[in-house]
């Protein structure tokens, strides 16, 4: 297969630091055929392109996918389920109008900060939507109100956690570990062994919630390592 790489830019999970991307560049019929198995190297989908950290002089991006057959949810997660039993979730396989209402309110409040912000509906639709594999959407409604998406890649062994976003005025419910819980049942349910959350930096803060999910596995020197406890 054929790979670019990109010039360095600011990194976006460390300061001071810059990171580069390894790109797939083969055509989309291409990229929808190798998606998988990509995945299962370590690289992530951004609307039509899949990536994975080329950096010359940093490792720390590390792909962390759970065991979803042998996860256990801990008390607090169990705690997550039972607070949100009001909340109704459903598959949805259409981007719909209210998702982008909610996404750019979850941005301005939650992200204003970062590297998405402002939100538009180009950088939204062009960040999840897919020309060669639509994505899926966990849609969460509290009273026939939509309160929660989380937009998710359908692969051959699992399932890939794209990115959440969710009404910032109910953050005590703790959405963001809900709905990861939902994933890893959705791939129960499907019968894959795998729910992938993207890359873990161990040495940023915000996304240090993926190491709750045991056991899991990380990507790095080029193969995976079974995590069965927090690091």
């Amino acid at each position: 297969m054929k790979f670019g790489i990109t010039q360095a830019f600011p990194c976006n999970y460390l300061p001071d630091r810059e990171e580069r991307l390894l790109v797939c560049v083969e055509p989309n019929p291409s990229l929808r055929i190798a998606f998988s198995a990509l995945t299962e190297s370590g690289f992530r989908r951004s609307g039509d392109q899949i990536y994975r950290p080329h950096c010359t002089a940093c490792n720390e991006c590390q792909s962390v996918r759970v065991l979803a057959r042998a996860f256990k949810a801990s008390k607090s997660q169990k705690r997550v389920l039972s607070r949100n039993k009001d909340i109704e979730v459903r598959v949805s396989h259409e981007n719909k109008d209210d998702y982008y209402t909610l996404y750019e309110r979850y941005i301005s409040e939650v992200h204003a900060d970062g590297s998405m912000f402002p939100a538009s509906p180009e950088q939204y639709f062009g960040f999840v939507n897919c020309e060669w594999q639509a994505p899926i959407f966990l849609e969460a409604r509290l009273a026939g109100e939509l309160i929660g998406v989380a937009v998710t890649d359908k692969l051959e062994r699992g399932y890939s956690a794209l990115y959440t976003f969710f009404s910032p005025s109910l953050a005590k419910r703790s959405l963001g570990t809900f709905f990861i819980l939902k994933q890893i049942a959705l791939a129960v349910e499907a019968d894959l062994p795998y729910l992938y959350l993207g890359y873990q930096v161990d040495g940023c803060q915000k996304m240090n919630y993926k190491q709750n999910f045991l056991p899991q596995e990380r990507f790095f020197e080029d193969k995976w390592h079974l995590l069965l406890k927090k690091p």
